[in-house]
């Protein structure tokens, strides 16, 4: 789709120079093909990465990890103040970047966080369609295509001036066209972004399928990796998102405004241990009563029903000093950012039927 409105673009450009309809078309299929094209991806430039080099022990699990799920293990890691742990690509090559969200770390026990890398470095398998390069790279550009030609609800000027004022005809006049010109643009680009948005929605609708056997197999992986009840457990903690970062905010809210005085270099030392201790809390609270309308209950109920799996990697008291050790500096630097940009909302979970 974005070769053939290059072409076109070209064509019509240079075919039909002496008109002047064609060679604005020409201009304007060179802009959808401009909005439409392949993103590379790149590493966050504001987390911390981290590399083998900087964290043997951590690459060490990692690798063990990917074995058992039988994919490759990634070549970089980024710690991020969200409750999550994906897998993104970057450069021409898609090489794999495991984002780990250091509220999950924290609030996870060392078990369930062996079953969330599992799980993501399965699910980011070639196997499952949406990873692979073709679909990821158009996913991706259809939605910073339909994101590029959406209307501007900034464009409008809103004009109540002394109607004796100097030149007040003159301005009233100029805002007029200037909304027209907004309106007429917004028109225009009504049918691209509609064409893109549709094209992303069949895309996923075509993908539900094999993303959803993905699912599965890495809720299996992970049972194999950490054994079902870390699995299980895993998917259940999934509903302490919205709470943990709701603490974590408030802890930056209480650091900010209620110790002015403490140093800006380590605004808070126990930061993460504290946001443990409140998981646990949590934990203990809710008990073994989790919802049923949970998005994740179906899935939950298969694991549960599914013969028991024994953990093939277990993270010893050694394991676990040492990734701490070298996470020490990382996370310090996401605690900065998060007294200096906030926390973001969780996104709430969607259950695939």
């Amino acid at each position: 789709m974005t070769a053939a409105l290059f072409l076109c673009g070209v064509l019509l450009i240079v075919v039909g120079w002496n008109t002047v309809v064609q060679p604005m078309m020409g201009l304007a299929f060179l802009g959808l093909a401009l909005a439409l094209r392949p993103r590379i991806g790149q590493l966050n430039p504001d987390l911390p990465t981290l590399r083998r080099e900087d964290a043997p022990a951590l690459f060490d699990l990692l690798g063990g990890v990917a074995d058992r799920c039988g994919v490759r293990p990634p070549e970089t890691v980024q710690l991020a103040a969200e409750f999550s742990v994906t897998v993104t690509h970057y450069g021409f090559s898609r090489r794999r970047c495991l984002v780990v969200g250091l509220p999950l770390w924290a609030a996870y026990p060392p078990q369930q966080r062996v079953a969330a890398v599992a799980h993501a470095l399965a699910c980011a398998a070639p196997r499952n369609a949406r990873s692979r390069a073709v679909v990821a790279v158009a996913l991706e550009s259809l939605a910073a295509g339909s994101g590029t030609v959406r209307g501007n609800d900034n464009a409008h000027i809103s004009w109540h001036a002394n109607p004796v004022a100097f030149r007040a005809d003159d301005v009233a006049a100029a805002a007029r066209n200037f909304n027209i010109r907004g309106k007429f643009s917004e028109w225009l680009l009504v049918i691209p972004r509609a064409a893109m948005s549709a094209t992303a929605r069949l895309l996923l609708w075509l993908t539900l399928p094999a993303s959803w056997s993905a699912l599965l197999e890495a809720d299996d992986a992970a049972a194999r990796t950490a054994s079902t009840e870390a699995a299980v457990a895993a998917l259940n903690d999934q509903d302490l998102a919205r709470p943990i970062c709701l603490e974590a905010h408030r802890m930056v809210i209480e650091t900010k405004a209620l110790a002015p005085r403490r140093s800006t270099r380590y605004p808070q030392q126990d930061f993460w241990e504290n946001l443990a201790r409140h998981a646990a809390r949590l934990r203990e609270q809710r008990g073994d009563d989790v919802t049923r309308d949970s998005p994740h209950a179906v899935r939950v109920a298969r694991l549960s029903g599914a013969p028991r799996q024994r953990a093939a990697m277990t993270l010893d008291e050694p394991d676990l000093t040492c990734i701490a050790d070298e996470f020490r500096g990382p996370q310090q630097t996401v605690v900065d950012k998060m007294m200096r940009d906030g926390v973001a909302e969780p996104p709430q979970p969607i259950a695939l039927r």
